[in-house]
């Protein structure tokens, strides 16, 4: 995985190192109004983030690629990943903490892993769901090109939405 460099972000391979600081940015409350629940303690985000170090699922099907996000004053605001199949497709999520909301900087960062993944990875299709209450998320995708899916989202309450990307030549 590389740096990814954006005008007001840096997108870092995300690390165990990064636990303490994202503890802080992944205990907003904000955050949790759609989606899941906070970590359960900082023992248990470093765990999570030392297993996902692996970049890749227990049976190596899938890529897991995962970046925090960086603001040029250093602070981690949030995290951006994708999970890449064998056949070139990801599902991809994104969480910032509510005080960087509202300022495009959920889509610096995933146009940004975009970019990433058509041209590093040979990703020629992104999904990612959502929950249906949740707008600013559905605004976000629909502004970055994502449609509607045909097939339906796993939960209930979730909507999916789809992107096909241009192949890119892979540079790596």
């Amino acid at each position: 995985m590389r740096t990814i460099e954006t005008a007001r972000l840096t997108l870092e391979p995300q690390a165990a190192e990064h636990a303490q600081a994202m503890f802080v940015v992944l205990s907003d409350p904000a955050i949790y109004r759609f989606e899941n629940t906070p970590p359960a303690s900082l023992e248990w985000l470093r765990q999570r983030f030392a297993a996902l170090e692996l970049r890749r699922s227990p049976d190596g099907r899938e890529q897991w690629l995962n970046w925090v996000l960086r603001l040029r004053s250093g602070a981690l605001i949030g995290f951006v990943q994708a999970t890449i199949d064998a056949d070139g497709r990801a599902f991809i999520a994104y969480e910032l903490g509510s005080a960087h909301w509202g300022r495009g900087l959920a889509h610096e960062a995933v146009q940004a892993m975009i970019g990433e993944l058509a041209s590093q990875y040979a990703v020629h299709t992104l999904r990612a769901a959502f929950k249906r209450a949740n707008d600013r998320s559905r605004r976000l995708l629909e502004r970055l090109g994502f449609v509607p899916a045909k097939s339906q989202a796993t939960a209930a309450n979730e909507d999916l939405m789809t992107l096909s990307l241009t192949p890119v030549a892979r540079t790596r």
